[in-house]
């Protein structure tokens, strides 16, 4: 069998000894062949056969942690027969022992699990169905959310039908039983009448709740427990022992002859009900996938051979020419190459008002053109499209884990079980010590217990509330790359920002142009020229800047040899066969240049939030030119509202101090550094970390990567088309710090959400079985009565998926505002 690779991103790596400690753990796990860490990117890559849940607990086992990195080689599956918190736990069992399965994650909010490794579809399919859960694979053309919510509306009318007949049935015995009191068989016509119920009840159990039966006999055939086992075992009884009743009611003592008929019909009438109730509010929970879904557009218009005609959206391929009228949905990516609209890019960026659009400029799948037409090239077509990567991503992260679920799912893993045995023990109890009718009192306790303890409520508490709340993060423009990510953000206590492209707008300019020799338009002209001549080979943003001043001006550029880009200082090179530098006041001293004439222009020009750089020319100061990178309009007031939520706010910044001060103060920065290097980023953040804060990083998820990658969550800031979906934890398509508010703000309230979920789960089982095996009896004289546990049981499912479904209505404050 060939060796998997596995890789995971490392935390708490601060020098080169944790590398060979890291190593020497991960060579101990059994199944492993290689293992080498990267001290540089602090990534661990594996090779063997080795589960992830291993690598990860043995890299926690020297001090470390450890998360693994999905591979594009992950699997989805739609899980359609997995219905408690213990499905999961089987689920994630048969798929673990897979081959090449390195990690596995089960949702039962949607119904559906997620695949890690190189392992073949048709042995996990296998693998499931084994296990007795038929499952289909998830692939971007066969239309599974479709399908499934065509699935979700037939099973809610089939709930609800099948809801009415139950009811139909038990509803008009509870109320014989309420006004009558007579439940009890004595005389021959009482056993003839009562086998009458007994029979059109068996139809109710056959017809109303077959599905309770069928899935109880599945598991059991599988060595195994779930809901349906309690809910089969508990109307079931109700129902024989209701019949041993009417057959051989001499057999019984007087006081114990009493029938639940009303019980079992009642139950599968209020279970069937809550099943559609949360059917119902689970459809509403996923609404977010299904409005990005109905952003793609179904056909698009193509010019093939002089002829523009409708194909189906999946049919486009690269570089058609692609035509979309005023009015219309744009289909794929693409360039546009001739026409001028305006684009409404709102469902994608969050940003109101639309885009002007003209030759060259890039459209987006899902974003809709108001007025013009327009004729563009298509680049990104199918699954490539930005609107396809983020219903991935948002797909992937609805179905992940929080660490917080894992407590849920180590108590599900044993509870159906456990409540079995408690429902046993509390009924011989109450046979072998209870008052008399003995066997009618430990019958209803049994029934009761086993009903009121479905753990339904406990296996939805975290799904739905992480489908919410990643659903409302990309309606606000977030993309959350896993669940965990979502629990993070609401610690953060400390958020480090970079300043370009980040607290600025990230498109510089140039303001001033200063000789050291004359102010003349000529001596001007001069320096513009030199310096974007050697700021002609480099990338940076300034350089851009510079380059773009000369081109407005129609300056002719010269050509440079010798181009060399020094780290937090600036550039130097050779042009017109004179050396030239070109960066701050560092650069200068190196080369012994004397800048003294211009220190105080510079020093005023920084004070005002601009970025001078000296230009030299064969060792001698020739000039000064000043860039000033506009801050966005809305950082102060999203910082705060950082404040507000008590999260210290700083600033790191490769420009000078002075300029990174103005900056500062301007926006409300608590503490920053200036003239910073990349990889003093990351360690500033190590440094944070190792003082006890918990701390998040925002860049652009390119130079700020290692910093991203260090942070408790990383937060990569985009626009609609060149978001860099992989490069954090968590990415805001939106140009705006209010997203980062947004995130911390929505992370609290999802996690709060599901703590109230757990919390009411949690309750309700504990004090419901308890209750069901009757520890109040000897105070009230009163027992449970079991359909009074199904309506409970249904209930609290129902409560769960509604609390979760509140997220729905978050706002942010500043949207309140």
């Amino acid at each position: 069998m060939n060796a998997l690779q596995i890789q995971l991103t490392l935390s708490g790596v601060n020098c080169a000894g944790c590398v060979g400690k890291i190593e020497k753990a991960l060579k101990g796990v059994n199944g492993v062949e290689e293992a080498s860490v990267n001290f540089a990117d602090k990534t661990a890559t594996i090779e063997g056969h080795a589960k992830a849940d291993s690598l990860i607990s043995a890299v926690e086992s020297v001090g470390f942690g450890a998360q693994l990195i999905p591979s594009d080689s992950d699997k989805q599956f739609s899980t359609p027969g997995m219905n408690c918190a213990s499905c999961v736990n089987k689920i994630e069992t048969a798929l673990q022992k897979v081959p090449g399965v390195t990690n596995a994650s089960v949702n039962l909010g949607d119904k559906t699990c997620s695949v890690q490794g190189s392992s073949e579809v048709v042995a996990i399919l296998e693998a499931l169905d084994r296990a007795g859960y038929p499952v289909v694979e998830i692939t971007p053309d066969n239309q599974i959310q479709e399908k499934q919510e065509q699935e979700d509306r037939k099973q809610y009318r089939h709930l609800l039908k099948h809801t009415a007949i139950a009811l139909g049935l038990g509803v008009p015995l509870m109320i014989w039983g309420v006004v009558t009191g007579e439940m009890s068989v004595n005389t021959p016509f009482q056993q003839v009448a009562w086998g009458g119920v007994g029979l059109a009840t068996l139809l109710i159990l056959v017809f109303s709740g077959k599905h309770y039966f069928t899935g109880m006999w599945k598991a059991l055939k599988h060595g195994s427990t779930n809901m349906d086992t309690l809910i089969a075992i508990g109307t079931g009884i109700a129902w024989l022992y209701s019949m041993v009743v009417v057959l051989f009611p001499h057999l019984l003592p007087v006081a114990a002859r009493h029938v639940y008929f009303e019980a079992s019909a009642m139950i599968i009438g209020l279970i069937n009900l809550g099943h559609a109730l949360e059917l119902r509010a689970k459809g509403k929970t996923s609404q977010a996938i299904k409005r990005l879904l109905g952003l793609q557009a179904k056909t698009a218009r193509v010019v093939r051979n002089g002829q523009e005609v409708d194909i189906p959206t999946n049919q486009v391929l690269k570089d058609d020419i692609v035509r979309v009228r005023p009015g219309e949905k744009i289909a794929v990516d693409g360039i546009v190459t001739e026409g001028s609209s305006l684009v409404d890019e709102s469902m994608l960026t969050g940003e109101p008002l639309a885009v002007k659009k003209s030759l060259d400029d890039e459209v987006s799948a899902g974003t809709l053109n108001k007025n013009g037409s327009l004729l563009f090239r298509a680049e990104k077509v199918g699954s490539e499209t930005a609107l396809a990567h983020i219903i991935a991503l948002v797909k992937k992260a609805q179905s992940s884990k929080m660490p917080i679920a894992r407590m849920a799912d180590q108590i599900s893993s044993v509870f159906v079980p456990t409540v079995i045995v408690i429902a046993l023990l509390a009924a011989a109890i109450w046979f072998f010590f209870g008052p008399a009718p003995a066997l009618a009192h430990a019958l209803v306790v049994a029934t009761t217990v086993l009903i009121i303890a479905c753990p339904c409520a406990l296996g939805l508490a975290t799904p739905m509330s992480v489908m919410a709340g990643v659903g409302k993060a990309a309606e606000l423009g977030m993309l959350i790359r896993k669940g965990d990510s979502l629990q993070q953000a609401s610690k953060l206590n400390t958020i480090v920002l970079d300043k370009t492209g980040t607290i600025t707008e990230g498109v510089p300019a140039v303001t001033e142009i200063i000789s050291a020799t004359g102010d003349s338009a000529e001596e001007k002209a001069r320096i513009l020229k030199i310096a974007a001549s050697i700021e002609n080979a480099s990338e940076h943003p300034l350089a851009e800047a510079i380059v773009e001043s000369a081109k407005q001006k129609d300056t002719q550029l010269s050509p440079v040899s010798d181009f060399h880009a020094v780290t937090g200082q600036g550039v130097t090179g050779t042009v017109d066969n004179h050396s030239v530098l070109l960066g701050n006041d560092k650069l200068m001293a190196s080369s012994e240049v004397d800048i003294s004439a211009l220190t105080a222009a510079s020093e005023s020009l920084a004070r005002q939030g601009k970025t001078p750089m000296y230009l030299a020319v064969d060792h001698s100061l020739l000039g000064l030119i000043a860039v000033s990178d506009p801050i966005r309009s809305d950082s102060k007031a999203a910082i705060d509202r950082l404040h507000k939520l008590n999260i210290k706010v700083m600033m790191l910044t490769g420009d000078n101090k002075l300029t990174a001060a103005a900056v500062a103060q301007q926006v409300g920065i608590d503490d920053f550094m200036a003239e910073v290097m990349p990889e003093d980023k990351e360690a500033y953040v190590r440094e944070l970390q190792n003082q006890g804060y918990k701390v998040g990083m925002t860049g652009d998820g390119i130079n700020d990567a290692p910093a991203l990658a260090r942070a408790d969550v990383g937060f990569a800031i985009g626009t609609g088309t060149d978001v860099a979906i992989e490069s954090a934890d968590i990415t805001l398509i939106r140009s705006s710090l209010h997203g980062l508010a947004d995130a911390v703000e929505l992370s609290r309230a999802t996690l709060r959400n599901i703590k109230q979920n757990l919390f009411g789960a949690f309750i309700y089982n504990s004090l419901g079985i308890p209750v069901a095996a009757g520890v109040l009896f000897p105070f009230t004289g009163m027992l449970l009565n079991p359909v009074v546990a199904g309506a409970a049981m249904a209930l609290s499912s129902v409560t769960v998926v509604s609390n979760a479904n509140r997220l729905r209505m978050f706002k942010p404050s500043a949207r309140e505002a």
